[in-house]
């Protein structure tokens, strides 16, 4: 991929960001998978600003990583839950929750449990053959042109 003639290169990474990369998106996809689902308690545990919490909440909508379901007619009010495009950024997240513990903070503030009751410990192998995804054992091939 390096030899490649200078200028963006197309990268699923970067269209994810376009849709993910604010730091308030993700904190509310964080309290959705929670199980916190209305308005003012996402505001509340984010910190983010109202304003600036519904503007996220509807371009995530927009690109149906959340849906609105609508829990009060009168006045109406919604509530906000991950579609499965949503609930697929569980290991995302997780990712960066173990990349926070151990370069972005002095002591982590969860520690997470798996069911089995032990601390959870994340490994990134490659399903067909098990061995470690790591830089050096993964090579990036184009799969097509840009137009």
């Amino acid at each position: 991929m390096a030899r490649h003639p200078l200028g963006v290169r197309p990268c699923s990474l970067a269209a994810s960001l376009d849709v993910l990369g604010e730091r308030w998106s993700l904190l509310a996809i964080r309290e959705m998978g929670y199980g916190v689902h209305r308005f003012g308690r996402i505001a509340g545990y984010t910190g983010a600003s109202r304003d600036i919490l519904a503007d996220r909440l509807r371009k995530l909508e927009a690109v149906g990583v959340i849906e609105r379901r609508r829990y009060s007619e009168h006045p109406p009010r919604y509530e906000y839950h991950l579609t499965e495009a949503g609930r697929e950024l569980y290991p995302v997240l997780l990712s960066l929750f173990r990349w926070g513990d151990k370069w972005a903070v002095d002591e982590p503030a969860l520690t997470l449990l798996h069911e089995c009751g032990h601390e959870l410990d994340i490994d990134h192998v490659c399903r067909h053959c098990g061995g470690p995804v790591e830089r050096g054992r993964v090579e990036a091939r184009v799969s097509r042109r840009p137009e």
